[in-house]
């Protein structure tokens, strides 16, 4: 597949160029939006990935996806920003944009939003949620990937995952999380939902959930706003 990096910071075009092309794509960059303007419209890119700040102004990777849009080039397209306001992630989304990521970012953060966008794209799309620290929670086949490589969690701890993913912000007690998760079996004691959030955090990422004191557990704030 080829794919179009578009970012004016040498040190981070070599990054995603060198890191993708080791994952099996063909990567062409250029600095500058009408750069990329003119080759996405040449060319049939299966991604673009565009800096949000570029040489033309400090919203040219939006404006140049407005363009493209405008004139039909409907390839899926990956916002790189430091800039991580949720109005910004709204602007780029309105403007065509199918994802966003705030710099710094881990790159197999990246390479599992871009994987997930090209498999959309190609009408091959799973029903994912894409987790910070590389992570992705595959509703359809009930599996935790982190970098295409499948987490090993048990049934119940991917049935917790999915409960606090599918309503981030939300908070869960034990009781209530023994109720979803054992259909109401008064045999199960509550502290055995302490093992599987620990159990869950050492397999994923310290943040992926958070306690709320006294209340119980939801879906970390980071990891919340990367879902959306």
């Amino acid at each position: 597949m080829r794919l179009l990096i578009v970012e004016d910071d040498p040190f981070i075009s070599e990054l995603l160029s060198d890191g993708l092309t080791e994952e099996g794509y063909e990567c062409e960059c250029v600095s500058t939006a009408s750069q990329g303007e003119e080759l996405a419209r040449l060319f049939p890119y299966s991604l673009l990935i565009l800096d949000v700040m570029l040489p033309e102004g400090m919203d040219a990777g939006f404006q140049l996806g407005r363009r493209l849009r405008e004139h039909g080039v409907e390839v899926p397209i990956l916002y790189l920003t430091a800039r991580g306001a949720v109005e910004d992630r709204i602007q780029g989304l309105e403007l065509g944009g199918d994802d966003y990521l705030s710099k710094p970012f881990d790159f197999g953060e990246l390479r599992a939003r871009a994987r997930s966008l090209l498999r959309r794209a190609s009408g091959h799309a799973q029903n994912t949620v894409v987790l910070p620290e590389g992570f992705m929670l595959d509703l359809s086949a009930r599996e935790l990937y982190r970098a295409d490589r499948r987490c090993e969690i048990n049934r119940r701890e991917f049935m917790l995952l999915e409960l606090l993913v599918l309503n981030p912000g939300r908070t869960f007690g034990r009781e209530e999380i023994v109720d979803r998760l054992w259909g109401g079996d008064g045999g199960v004691e509550l502290k055995v939902i302490d093992v599987y959030v620990s159990t869950l955090r050492r397999k994923t990422h310290e943040s992926l959930i958070e306690t709320v004191r006294g209340h119980g557990y939801r879906l970390g704030r980071v990891a919340a706003a990367s879902e959306r």
